[in-house]
This record gives structure tokens, C-alpha cells and sequence, in this order.
């Protein structure tokens, strides 16, 4: 069974919920206003794609490529990207909401978080050697057994990340986020 193969092309305003974006490779495609709420993306390639103001939250993931992907402004909430095929995940998040989302065990280095509400998100095992997590909310997000080396914090709020159960070698981190690393302590600081 052959695979479609769509190359540059612009997807505006598509409604995906009912009828699905049929299964192939894209390349150097942008889709805009796009509702995936609930679809399947599986087995499916993105390749030097952009997803612009699109929802696609709880979209089924299993075995999807995403390199060299952007997503701006998306809803992208349940997300299990540690279903995606494990060589093909290289993205890019600004003005995301991924809340609930997980990256269980997912190697995300050098991935950039911009602007991203990342509550609940799980990072378990995850690699996010020199991730950077710029002005995201990082409420409830799991880190655990996660590789932090050269980790950039230094502007994320609300996380709690437990220095004895995860690498953070290099990690960088503001005076303000001090607590987020010393909650389990139960210790005051002050200004």
C-alpha cells in the first residue's frame, strides 16, 4: 500500500474530528485553525511542518514523526507524545497549552518550551538535557529520574522538582525558583 507524500501545502481551517487527515508524509506544510480535537494522527510523518492556532487536544499519536516541527498557539492537551515513533521527535512549542501531556521516557534535548502552560505534564524519566523552559507554567508537572543537565528554569514558575530524584548537573534556575527545588525541606525563604 503506497503512501501519500504532500509536499508544501497550505491545510486552512480544517475540520479533522470526523473525517481524518489521511495517513502519509508531509513536508514544508503549514496548518492553520486546524481542529484535530480527537483524531488520528498515527503513522503519520511531519517534516518542516508548522501547526498555527490549531486544537489538537487528545489526538492519537502512536507511531507519528514530528521533525523539525513547530507549534504555535496550539491546544495540544492529553497529548501522549511518548507514543510517537522514538527517532522522529524534534518540535517546538510556543504559546502551547499541553497541560496533562506526557513525555514518559521521551529523549527531548535541547527541545525549546516557550511561553507554554505545562501543567500536570508528565516528564518522568524523560531526557531533557539543555531544555529550555522559558516563561512556562510548569504547575503539577512530574519530574522524575529526569536527566536536567544544562536544563534552562530560570524563568519557569511553579514547578517542584526534586533535586535527589532527578540529574541537574548545569541545570540553570532564578533566585525566585529556590523553592521549587527545596519544597520537599518544608523551609522558608525570604527575600
Amino acid at each position: 500500500m503506497s503512501r501519500n507524500e504532500i509536499e508544501g501545502q497550505l491545510f486552512d481551517g480544517q475540520d479533522y474530528r470526523t473525517e481524518a487527515l489521511s495517513k502519509g508524509d508531509y513536508e514544508d506544510c503549514r496548518f492553520t485553525n486546524c481542529n484535530f480535537s480527537k483524531s488520528k494522527l498515527s503513522h503519520s510523518n511531519f517534516v518542516d511542518c508548522l501547526f498555527e492556532d490549531c486544537d489538537l487536544t487528545m489526538a492519537q499519536l502512536a507511531d507519528t514523526g514530528f521533525r523539525e516541527v513547530v507549534f504555535l498557539r496550539c491546544k495540544l492537551i492529553g497529548l501522549h507524545f511518548e507514543d510517537c515513533n522514538a527517532y522522529s521527535l524534534d518540535v517546538r512549542f510556543d504559546a502551547c497549552q499541553l497541560d496533562l501531556s506526557a513525555f514518559f521516557k521521551r529523549s527531548l534535548k535541547g527541545m525549546t518550551f516557550e511561553n507554554c502552560s505545562l501543567k500536570e505534564v508528565d516528564f518522568v524519566e524523560a531526557d531533557l538535557t539543555e531544555a529550555r523552559f522559558h516563561n512556562c507554567d510548569l504547575t503539577g508537572a512530574m519530574f522524575e529520574n529526569s536527566l536536567l543537565e544544562k536544563a534552562d528554569f530560570r524563568t519557569a514558575t511553579n514547578f517542584s522538582i526534586d533535586p535527589e530524584m532527578n540529574r541537574l548537573q548545569k541545570a540553570r534556575f532564578s533566585r525566585h525558583g529556590l523553592h521549587g527545588l527545596l519544597h520537599k525541606y518544608n523551609i522558608q525563604i525570604e527575600e
